[in-house]
């Protein structure tokens, strides 16, 4: 039963648009009223009517280390104790950007904010004034928050609700940002032939995880990174999902590529809200107050998200096998539910790195937004809404990533296991 939610979306429907704070939520994609969640535990979420579910969306992505970890409790409780925001420097933020710098050996700075949009925004900022150029490259499908010059053909709720460009951006801003395909290394490669000395820089996702998971081909990022540096660009990776997902530190697939800018958020803030760009020492240094590049933020450097952010980073760089062993549950899992729609005569083809992965409903491979636009999308909703009543909680979307924490264990394995025979047996 789902009562109390029902109540509550009709509730909220009156006092917010759509009835949530992020579109996603609003369950368009997989019809019926979204679900209100009121507490979690480990690899656990419950509702507000007191069902029980295995998660899998883990505030989409933050969570590694599972809900309500003790120790990110413990250091958000003891902050909380001394004040909650000082709009003033504090020991925990310097300790973090040391942490991060540490992690990824090409970043020689960072600056602290308060979403992974604000940190894109002011990566493509820093971008057009080191470079005196205004136009940005992205590639179609990659999300990379709602600033207004990178909605463009973007993924995650975009993709899901199936919007056209956002109104409210204007004309002549939009008409900056070139949208190619994702891992068309030929497309790049024409862009700059037509508009190099314009280009400010390219920004993309590594691992794209905002239409479904879609994994780099080789060489696509070795060809980003010869192009942009050829044509006086820079290159802008944004790890606000893989940053601390994949590896101690950013995607470890790069194979030494060295990004200008990187983009971070969601797990440097162990759950809370945070933002970060860092980048090369002669680039970072624009920001105010060295230089003219302006951005700044009340929350900025947060000390309650700085203090979960450094139980969770403390705790991913003292465990050597976390991510191997989430590793592992993630090949499993997907080797078993793969079999599992094989069994049923069910093409799906699931997309996986680690521990982040996408069941695409379509028998062809995904490699692109295209490619997962193919996805049988009512098809997914009804496994979808079939999994939610056997006590798993996806994301609520086709073009959404699965995230695997810490904290899921075999009998989580084994109930998802359980709860997708079941879902299919209906279908």
């Amino acid at each position: 039963m789902k009562d109390r939610s029902q109540a509550l979306f009709a509730q909220a429907e009156r006092l917010i648009p759509g009835g949530v704070n992020s579109p996603v939520r609003a369950f368009k994609a997989v019809g019926g009223a979204p679900v209100f969640m009121n507490a979690g535990r480990g690899a656990r979420i419950c509702d507000v009517d007191g069902n029980e579910y295995i998660d899998y969306v883990m505030s989409w992505g933050p969570l590694i280390l599972g809900h309500t970890h003790p120790a990110v409790v413990a250091a958000i409780s003891a902050q909380a104790e001394k004040g909650t925001s000082f709009g003033a420097p504090t020991p925990l933020e310097v300790e973090l950007a040391g942490l991060i710098i540490e992690a990824f050996p090409n970043l020689e700075m960072v600056r602290m904010m308060s979403s992974g949009t604000e940190a894109v925004m002011t990566a493509i900022r820093l971008a057009r004034a080191f470079t005196g150029r205004d136009r940005i490259v992205k590639f179609a499908g990659c999300y990379h928050g709602h600033s207004d010059a990178l909605l463009a053909r973007a993924g995650s709720g975009v993709a899901t609700l199936g919007l056209p460009d956002s109104p409210g951006v204007p004309g002549s801003l939009a008409e900056l940002t070139i949208t190619i395909p994702f891992n068309d290394p030929g497309a790049v490669a024409a862009v700059f032939a037509k508009h190099g000395p314009d280009i400010a820089a390219v920004i993309v996702e590594p691992v794209a995880g905002n239409m479904g998971v879609v994994l780099p081909q080789p060489g696509f990022l070795s060809r980003l990174r010869e192009l942009t540096r050829a044509h006086g660009s820079l290159l802008i990776f944004d790890e606000v999902i893989t940053g601390f997902r994949l590896a101690w530190g950013g995607y470890p697939g790069g194979g030494g590529i060295d990004p200008d800018l990187t983009c971070l958020g969601k797990i440097i803030g162990g759950g809370l809200p945070v933002g970060a760009v860092g980048g090369k020492r002669a680039v970072m240094e624009q920001l105010a107050p060295l230089g003219p590049v302006y951005q700044a933020g009340t929350l900025s450097g947060n000390p309650l998200a700085m203090a979960a952010g450094l139980a969770t980073l403390t705790i991913l760089r003292e465990s050597t096998e976390c991510y191997e062993a989430m590793k592992r549950y993630a090949f499993s899992l997907c080797e078993e539910m793969q079999g599992l729609f094989n069994r049923k005569g069910m093409p799906v083809t699931i997309n996986r790195l680690d521990s982040m992965f996408t069941i695409f409903f379509t028998a062809g491979p995904v490699c692109d937004l295209d490619t997962a636009r193919r996805s049988d999308t009512e098809l997914f909703a009804r496994f979808f809404r079939g999994m939610m009543s056997n006590g798993v909680n996806p994301p609520p979307s086709q073009f959404e990533a699965w995230f695997v924490s810490l904290a899921h264990d075999l009998l989580d394995a084994e109930k998802t296991l359980e709860a997708c025979a079941r879902t299919l047996e209906t279908m």
